[in-house]
Formats: structure tokens, sequence, C-alpha cells
């Protein structure tokens, strides 16, 4: 990579200069000859499937990494020695040198802190006065001001849990540059994001940048936020880098077998025939005026005087996939909810299969939730921990069915099978898993009693690319053998393009626009679809920079105009 050290007393030393770093630990080599340099006001991405070694590399830069690790290789940070820094001169570097943006706020922030008081402490951490906490007010605001978080006055008052994730990584991006570092290092700074806050989250990454000329090492397994942000890109796999390239050569010309299927596996907005394409392997969508196997007419939820869902009707027929999609708190997950009868609406009807969703635990209510399946967003939280694979798959059964325990376990083995698992994965726990195994334990188990109607909230957000696309693919097949209805959430609009038949886009807890997915993705009749669908990053650098320019202009235009002078 560029900015070797020395080489051009005209070029400017590297903010970040990291030479052959291995790391290790007991389980084996985390990173194993890596190598990279970042320069001042530049933006390099690190990409890589999970366990690649990404976060590793970050955690050096910083010497944040667990005492077991055994390091070696050479690490320099705004011209000192990581590796031998100790005490004050490490403090230093920790945030006066380099700010970071850990990949999951809602843990990295105290919460048993104020927004304020967290602010303050970073400040403090770098300021020689070392006033008291109260005496930074002034500059916390100035700092919440910069990173365009609202009401700061009353943000400082606040505790992370009170915030949005998007808010939430706007105070720790505040908390990174508190000290004016010459770096940031960002974690996934957009994963657990939807596609408006995880646009603004780059958005302003992008001004600190241009404004300041703050370097930026970017992680992240999202190709569309590297084609939107970074200028270079290093990309990482078991440890070891397999290609650097600037990041149009590298949606362009990629050079290594490991990038080009990385890119082969991102979904791609557009680019999924029309339905009556019959290039079109998922064929017509249903028509309307086939069974509904879930029906929400006027629905209206109410969580504490502030509502959730207002006047919601949408319906899944029989074989359909409708992608419900919008940002976070626009009432998707409240829908799927319903649909499961864990929300109960304050006024309107919830139908499934043609009846009103019934309550208790009677039989009636026993023989619908039979028919019903749910995939979750967190497989790691929605298995339980306590219970084998065999016995998480095996529990529909178990509950529903009175097969002895020779036919659940036969049922067992054909439904991993049919989720692509080996039969040695019968007696793991679900912490012995990866994010993707999880994820096909639980559509295993959804599947288990063949349900007409599937529930699946934002099963692959927290999956990387590779992943995702095995566990899209796998749900398609399953889709189209068993002709299950399905209610899709996803915050992912190329994910539901690729999959979904109709989509139906909500915001602040209102269906604002729905209809067959070529219409609701091509030609979008509501400004918040069309804001929606600017903002989600493809993965091609060139297309970005026009559609970032279109979502920008689009901005302006609907600003209010500013009062005269």
């Amino acid at each position: 990579m560029t900015g070797q050290r020395g080489s051009d007393p005209s070029t400017p030393e590297p903010v970040l200069d990291i030479r052959d770093l291995r790391v290790s630990y007991r389980s084996g080599p985390a990173l194993d000859g890596f190598s990279c340099t970042v320069a001042p006001g530049e933006i390099v991405a690190l990409v890589g499937e999970s366990g690649s070694g990404k976060t590793t590399a970050a955690l050096a830069a910083l010497a944040l990494l667990p005492p077991a690790a055994q390091l070696s290789g050479t690490i320099r940070l705004a011209g000192q020695d990581v590796r031998t820094a100790r005490g004050e001169a490490l403090r230093r570097l920790r945030g006066g040198a380099a700010g970071m943006v850990f990949q999951e706020p809602m843990t990295a922030l105290n919460p048993l802190l104020t927004i304020g008081n967290q602010l303050a402490e970073a400040i403090r951490n770098h300021d020689p006065e070392r006033r008291p906490r109260s005496g930074y007010r002034e500059e916390s605001l100035a700092l919440l001001r910069r990173v365009g978080l609202p009401e700061p006055d009353s943000r400082l008052r606040h505790y992370p849990h009170q915030l949005s994730g998007g808010q939430r990584q706007r105070v720790m991006i505040a908390m990174a540059i508190a000290a004016h570092p010459k770096l940031i290092i960002a974690d996934e700074p957009t994963t657990a994001l939807d596609v408006t806050a995880g646009q603004q989250i780059l958005d302003l990454l992008r001004n600190i940048r241009d404004t300041e000329g703050t370097a930026i090492l970017l992680i992240t397994h999202n190709m569309g936020v590297v084609a939107d942000l970074a200028d270079r890109v290093l990309v990482l796999r078991h440890g070891r880098p397999v290609e650097r390239a600037t990041t149009t050569d590298l949606f362009r010309r990629p050079s290594a077998d490991y990038t080009r299927a990385l890119l082969a596996a991102v979904p791609r907005l557009g680019e999924r025939p029309d339905p009556a394409d019959p290039a079109d392997p998922a064929g017509e969508a249903p028509p309307d005026a086939s069974p509904a196997l879930l029906a929400l007419s006027e629905v209206v939820v109410d969580f504490g005087g502030r509502r959730a869902l207002d006047s919601v009707s949408l319906a899944v027929h029989a074989g359909e996939i409708l992608g419900l999609v919008g940002e976070s708190g626009s009432g998707k997950t409240t829908v799927g909810n319903c649909a499961l009868g864990l929300v109960a609406p304050h006024t309107g009807a919830v139908r499934v299969f043609g009846a009103p969703l019934p309550r208790g635990t009677g039989r009636r209510a026993r023989a619908v939730r039979r028919r019903i399946g749910a995939v979750f967003q967190d497989p790691a939280s929605s298995l339980d921990p306590r219970m084998t694979v065999a016995q998480t798959i095996a529990e529909p059964l178990a509950v529903h069915t009175r097969t002895d325990r020779r036919h659940r376990l036969a049922r067992v083995r054909e439904l991993l099978d049919a989720v692509e698992l080996p039969g040695a994965m019968l007696r793991r726990y679900g912490h012995e898993l990866s994010g993707g195994q999880r994820q096909r334990v639980s559509l295993a188990r959804a599947i288990a009693l063949q349900p007409d109607l599937l529930i699946a909230d934002e099963p692959t957000s927290a999956l990387d690319v590779s992943v995702q696309a095995s566990v899209l693919e796998l749900l398609g097949r399953l889709h189209r053998e068993l002709s299950f209805g399905c209610l899709f959430i996803s915050h992912d609009l190329a994910v539901v393009d690729s999959l979904c038949d109709r989509v139906a886009v909500m915001r602040s807890g209102r269906v604002v626009e729905q209809g067959p997915r070529v219409e609701v993705l091509r030609s979008p009749t509501h400004p918040y679809t069309r804001e929606l669908l600017l903002s989600s990053p493809v993965p091609d650098p060139g297309r970005q920079r026009e559609r970032r320019a279109r979502r920008l202009a689009e901005a302006n235009r609907a600003a209010p105009p500013r009062p005269a002078a």
C-alpha cells in the first residue's frame, strides 16, 4: 500500500503504519503477516467475513487486545510505537492520536452515565487543565452539534438507552473526535442501522474527513459502504491480506478469487428481472385474489402513549413473499409481533387463515400457531442456550405433535439436510455455531411443522455478505418447495428486491406505499420510498457517486428556504 515511511520526503508520514503484524491465541492465529498504512485524510477500508481479522487489526492499533494475545510486528500511530507505549503515552494515543467508533454503541457506552458526562470525560482525558465535568458543557454541546444530533441541550441529560441506534452512533463519533485525533477507527459503524441512519453516518464521516483532514480506517463487510466511502481497500481472509487496491480498481478489476466471490455474493438493487421476464426464477407474483394468510386491517398499536402502528393495513397471500421495509422505529417488528400474537392491537383487526387471530392457549390457538413459523433477527438470543441443536429443532414437534422421540429425531435429521447442515451439529449448542449456522438452525425450527405462514424479522441483517447470500438462497429454495406465505421484514432494500414478490414501505407507524416489487422499487410514488432507495449504497463506486449526488440534490430541493437577511 502507499505511504511507505522514508521512501519520499514529499510523502507525508502515515497516520497509521502497521508492518508484518502477527496476532495469535491458543486457538490459533488471528492475523498473519498483516500490513497496512493510512495516510492523512485518507479512508482505507478493511473488508472480509467474520473471523477474517478485521477487528483484531483495529484493536491492535490502539493496544486494546486482551493479554492472552501474542503479537509480533510493528505498529506506529502518529509516529509513535504503539507496542512500546505505556501509561500516559498510551493514554495520549488513545483518543488523542486515534479515536475509536465501536460496532455496537449500546454496549460501548456506559449505561449508568448521561451522554453529557461521557462526552465531558472524553474531552477531559486530553485536557491539561482537567476541569470538573461540569466545565465541559459548551464543548460537549459543540460536539453534538458537529455530529448533527438534534436537540443537543436535552440529549446531554439523556442516557444511552433513551437514544435510537443512529443517535447512539453519533454520540460515539462525537466522543471519538473529542480530542481532534488524526485518525478515526470505525468498526462496522453502520451494520446495525437502517439505510437512512446508516447513510447519515457515512455522510458525517465523509464530512469529518473533508473538513478536518481526519484519516479513517473503516472496517466493514458491506461492499456498498466501501464503494460509497473508501479511497483504498484491503481484503482479509483468515487473517491474511488477499488483495489491496484502490476502490475503483477493486470493483472494476478484482484480482483475487475471494474478492470476486465476495462481490458476487452482494445483492444488487435493481438487477433482478421483472416478474414477467422468463429469466426471473421466482416467476410471476401470486395475484392479490389468492387467499390472504395474514391480513391486518386498520391496526392501531400504542406503547406508553406513543403510537407504534397507525391504521396499518396489509396482507400476505398464499405462496408469496411480502417485503416490509422502513427505518428503525417505523413499526416493522411490531407488525410481525401482531401477526404472531405477541402484541394485541388497540383497534383494528388481525386475521390469519381467514379468521381472527385467537388468543390464549386453547385448542384453536394451538392449531393456528402450528401453522405459523418465525425466524428472528438475532439467532444468538432467540435460541435457548441450554438446548442442543437437536432439542431446538425438535421443540415444535414435541409441543404440537404426538410423535415419539425416534420419529422426532428422524425429522430433525431431515430438517438439517434441508438447511444444509451436517448431522454432527445435532449435539452442539448455539454458542458453538457461527452466525450463519445459528440462522440455519432457526430456519429448520421454523419450518419443522411445514407452516403455511412464515414471519421472518431481519433474518440476515447481522450476517456477512457470503453467509447472507447462502441463507437467502436457502430461504428462497424452501419457499419454492413448501409454498408458504412469508412476511419478510428488512431494512435492506437490495435483499428485499432479490427475494420478495411485493413490498410495503413503513414510516412512523404508517404504510406509505405498497405494491408489486417492480413498481415500488423501480418507480416509487412516495418521497420517502425514493429517499430510502437513494440512501441504500450500491457496490459500484461510479453509480454510488451519482446516487449520492441525486440524494443530496433532492434533499436540498426539499429543504425549506432560508429567511432573507
